[in-house]
Order: structure tokens, then sequence, then C-alpha cells
């Protein structure tokens, strides 16, 4: 098998003040305006003074020619003028210059980035823009990303369908006064490419065991405490939950833990990892089923974000509590109508054997809870009416009322979109079951995706600031491409958790006196 960690994730990466004489490519933005679309750039001296005045009068002129328009993510590629050192000009559409601002720099990169298959070496202005070197970094590397590990020719592969090798992003000064920054946002990329590589493994390579085995190496190789469960950890444990849900199974469940120590204010991360669901008894239908390999993005998103905070050496300590199971259908899988304990003492009915991430997650809160964490945050593919209410590409955010609101506001700065939703105290009364403490399921389809997040409350300590996302549709993209996003796995909401993990390290730092 193929670690997760034994590839290159996407292209080298450097800083640059030149157009060097190996480049094939010189990627720029354009902008759209009334007066037809003009190079995009923070001050015109910095591309007069990388392009020289008169290229970039002919380079323009050549463009508009060609019926170029800057409009937001349009690509034409044109041979390179005389003098650039270039062999050709890939042009990238920013759109509106007031539109322009880091999730669009990113998106171009992306879009430019995909393209440039058979480049060895691409340089770019994007870099230039205000704010620029972050978004253009990422979107570069994000871009580029492909997953080829089960394809019979991956090891050499087609020189002409390969992603581009190297992106050089061209800045006024390459020294170190900008290395912090873009070693901060080559980290974040990375992160987001594991787990979109954890996400795109399939089923037969990536089951609960080897999937804790993957974490494990990923956790110790950034200096993390590991701590695993097997099945029989799992039973002498009481974790009822994710033994009920995996064992339908002969691949038997898992609970990871990985523990960072950076800073005194703790954060609970919790994720869904079940590496394949069926449904279980109450089986899903066979068509799009395939899918569900991505039912575990939640629990690679908190691996991947929490080994983020160690590289990034966070002022914060952030332990993730990721349980794995894989949801089958056999004789010993649990039946609708049956109950479990969870860990905690808990009892649950079971009455749809399909709503099986909930269960998992509320032993992973109650044991995570025992640290007494400041902050808990909860990811999980856990409901198709996430899509219903907000499409595929916005996770609700749900939790306590503040905190919920101040994750939602950050997702949506890191890009990532995510919409605070609210928990209807009417909702609760339709969890409760004639024979347990709770029903896994309401007995109506009205508001799932709150009613799941109900359920979990009733596992959060009070006093604990908690957020649930639902990114059921935003972690796995099953339509074409877009931006910096491939088909696949996403890596969701890899961004947004560390943009909460800095937020919290920033607010709770200690101020001089």
């Amino acid at each position: 098998m193929t670690a997760v960690t034994d590839r290159s994730l996407g292209p080298e990466l450097d800083l640059v003040d030149i157009i060097g004489p190996d480049t094939d490519v010189l990627v720029i933005g354009l902008v759209s305006g009334d007066d037809g679309p003009t190079i995009a750039t923070l001050e015109d001296d910095f591309v007069d003074t990388i392009l020289g005045a008169e290229v970039r009068a002919a380079l323009q002129e050549q463009l508009r020619a060609v019926g170029a328009k800057g409009k937001a993510e349009e690509l034409t590629r044109i041979p390179a003028p005389a003098g650039l050192g270039a062999k050709s000009v890939l042009a990238v559409g920013l759109g509106a210059a007031d539109k322009i601002d880091a999730e669009q720099i990113r998106r171009s990169a992306g879009v430019a980035a995909r393209s440039l298959t058979g480049v060895g070496v691409a340089v770019t202005t994007l870099s230039g823009l205000e704010g620029g070197i972050g978004p253009t970094a990422e979107g570069f590397f994000l871009g580029a990303y492909t997953f080829n590990a089960f394809k019979s020719d991956s090891a050499e592969g087609k020189p002409d369908e390969q992603p581009v090798r190297k992106v050089e992003l061209l800045v006024g000064d390459p020294s170190a006064s900008y290395r912090k920054g873009f070693a901060h946002d080559w980290v974040v990329a990375e992160s987001i490419a594991t787990a979109r590589d954890f996400v795109n493994t399939p089923p037969s390579h990536l089951y609960p065991a080897e999937f804790a085995t993957r974490a494990k190496a990923l956790g110790e190789a950034a200096g993390l405490k590991v701590e695993v469960l097997d099945e029989q950890a799992l039973a002498d444990g009481g974790y009822g939950g994710v033994l009920g849900v995996g064992k339908g199974s002969s691949r038997q469940p898992r609970l990871v833990r990985l523990t960072y120590r950076g800073g005194d204010k703790k954060v609970a991360l919790i994720g869904k990892g079940i590496t394949f669901d069926t449904g279980g008894i109450s089986i899903k239908p066979a068509a799009n089923m395939e899918n569900m390999t991505s039912d575990m993005a939640g629990a690679a998103a908190v691996i991947a974000a929490t080994v983020a905070a160690a590289k990034l050496e966070l002022p914060v300590t952030v332990i993730a509590t990721v349980p794995m199971a894989e949801n089958m259908p056999s004789a010993t899988a649990q039946r609708p109508g049956d109950v479990l304990t969870q860990y905690g003492g808990k009892t649950v009915e079971v009455l749809n054997t399909d709503a099986e991430g909930r269960l998992i997650l509320a032993d992973a809160i109650v044991r995570a809870s025992e640290d007494e964490p400041d902050y808990l945050i909860d990811v999980a593919t856990l409901t198709g009416a996430q899509m219903v209410a907000l499409g595929t590409r916005t996770p609700g955010v749900m939790g306590t009322d503040d905190f919920r609101d101040r994750v939602a506001r950050l997702s949506r700065l890191a890009g990532e979109n995510g919409w605070a939703m609210p928990l209807p105290t009417e909702l609760r009364a339709d969890l409760n079951s004639k024979v347990a403490d709770l029903a896994n399921v309401a007995p109506h389809r009205w508001g799932g995706m709150l009613s799941a997040a109900i359920f979990l409350e009733e596992f959060v300590p009070e006093g604990v600031q908690w957020a649930h996302l639902d990114v059921a549709g935003p972690a796995y993209n099953t339509g074409g491409p877009f931006g910096y996003i491939g088909k696949g796995g996403t890596g969701v909401p890899v961004r947004t958790l560390v943009s909460v993990l800095e937020d919290i390290a920033a607010d709770d730092a200690p101020t001089a006196e």
C-alpha cells in the first residue's frame, strides 16, 4: 500500500524576482473593464519592472486582439512576445477590479494550474497583487493536485499529462520578509492536499485499521502524541457507538487520538471517520453509493489540521479524537430497533442504521470532553439534508451561538463559505425514544441537518464553546473541476479549522502590560 505521505502532493513553489531562463509559461492576471482587459498588478511599476513597459504594452494589446475579456477564471494562452524570456503567456481572468479578493486570486490561480499539464516551470505575476502571495501559492498548489495512485501508468505517465512541476511566484523582493507567510501558506496547502489524498483513497485500501496506521504515521512525523484504540480497547472502554456501527464489518473499528500541546487554551477536534458507508441494514440505494468513500472526510480534515497546527507551532493545544468504522450490512450488523449504550452511559435507540455518523461522533465528543477543552469542534459529512438546505459548496455551521458565528465568519474569510444555522428547540422532542434516552433520528424529514446537530448537542457538556460543521456536500466534489477544486476530495474544511485555531491562539494570547 502506498502511504499518503510517500509522494509529492503538488508542484514545487518558490519566490523569485525575475523571469528565469528555464521558464516555460508566464501566468498573468487580467482585470476586466469597460475599455478592455488590463494586466493586473498591485502597482504598474511592479509589472513594468518584471516585463518592461514595451513588452507589457505589446502583451496587453495582443491579448485584446485575440478576444481576451478578463472575465473571472477565463483562460487565454498566446505565444510570448519577443524579449519576454518565456515560451508562452497564459492570461487568467480575475474579473472586475473591485471584486478581486483572496478567494478570487486562489480560484484563478487554480484554474491556471489545472491547464498547465506538461509544463516544467511556470512563473506568475498573480503574487504581485495585494495580499496575493498566499492565495496564489495555495491556488497553484491545489489546482495542480492530482490523485493517480491506482492508475497503472502513474509511476511515469505521459509527460504532457503530468501537472506543472514548479511554480515561481514573482515578488518585488523575495527576501526573508516574505518567506514566513509563504511557508505558512504552503503548510496549509499541503494539509488540504493531505486530506484530499485520504478521501480519494478507495475503501479497499483505506479501512479503519489502515486509516489509523496512516494517521499515526502522520502524527508521529509531526511530533504529536498518538494513541490508537483497537476493537478490544474500544470494548473495554465502553465505546458503544463506534462498536455498534462497526460490528457489521469484518474490518474492525478504531479510535485515534492525536495530541499537540502548544499553549494553555485547549481545542478538541473531532472528525467522522466512516471509511465506507453502505447504510448498514438500512441500506442506501445502489446509485452513487461509490461516493460514500468520502464519508471519512471529516476525520481527514481533523487529522490534517492537527498536523498543520504542529507544523505551524501554533500557541494552542489541540487534541483530535477520531472514531473510525465501516458501516456494512451483515449477520452481525446492528439492526433498526437495537439499543446501544454510548461512551459515558447514555442509551440510544437506533431507528435507522444509516444515521451512523452521529453515533460514533457522540462517543468521541464525550471522550474529548474528558480533556476539559475550552472549545470543541466536530466535523462530519453527516447529512444529505445539508445539501438540500445549503447546496454542495456551503458547509452548515451549528453549535453554541457565539462560537458558531465566529467559526462561520472565519470559514467565509478563509474561502470555505461556512454558514451559521439554528438549532430550533422544538426539534429536540422528535428525538425522544420510548425505550432509550434518545433515538438517533426524528420520525420525519424536516430539518434533518439541524436534528442531527441537536442529537450531538446532547453529548456536549455545558460551558464548552462548541461548533458542528456538516460538510456532506463541500467535502467531496462529484461534478466537474472548478477553481482550485478538482473532482473528488476537496480538503474542506481544513482551511477553516486552521483559521479558527489561529484565531483562538491570537484572541487568547496574553498581552503585554
